[in-house]
This record gives structure tokens, sequence and C-alpha cells, in this order.
């Protein structure tokens, strides 16, 4: 909700219907619609996707070694 500091009145309210959970249990897509409308097709194929999405987590893990080595704090990336 947004607050005007100066008078303390309500300037902007959210209704809570429109929230959304942070973390949703299952993604799904379906790139069907995309192709036959637009003519999409995909450049990656799923296994580069996944080598893609694997090298990036090992240079996150390769990083945070580093910070963690020179005795800085490290984040979890999963909280």
């Amino acid at each position: 909700m947004g607050i005007d500091a100066a008078t303390g009145r309500k300037l902007i309210h959210v209704d809570p219907r429109y929230f959304r959970p942070t973390e949703v249990e299952t993604l799904l897509g379906d790139a069907t619609k995309a192709r036959q409308k637009l003519g999409w097709t995909a450049e990656v194929t799923f296994p580069e996707l996944v080598a893609e999405m694997v090298e990036a987590d090992m240079e996150l893990a390769r990083r945070d070694a580093l910070v963690a080595k020179e005795g800085y704090k490290v984040y979890s990336h999963h909280e």
C-alpha cells in the first residue's frame, strides 16, 4: 500500500486477490500457439538449454567458492 509520508493519507491500495504466490509448484509452457500463429521456432535444442543452465549454475558456484575463499559472506541462491 502506498502512503503519503507527509499526510499519512493512503494513495494506493492493492487488492490481495491479485497477489500471487512467490513460489509456484509447477511451471509448464507450451510453444504451440507461438509456432502456429507467429511461425516461431526454437533456436536452441533442449540438451543445449540444459547445458547452458548447468554452466550458469557452475559459474555461480565457482564465483561463490572464490568469494568464500577470500573470507566474504556467500548468500544461498535457493533461499
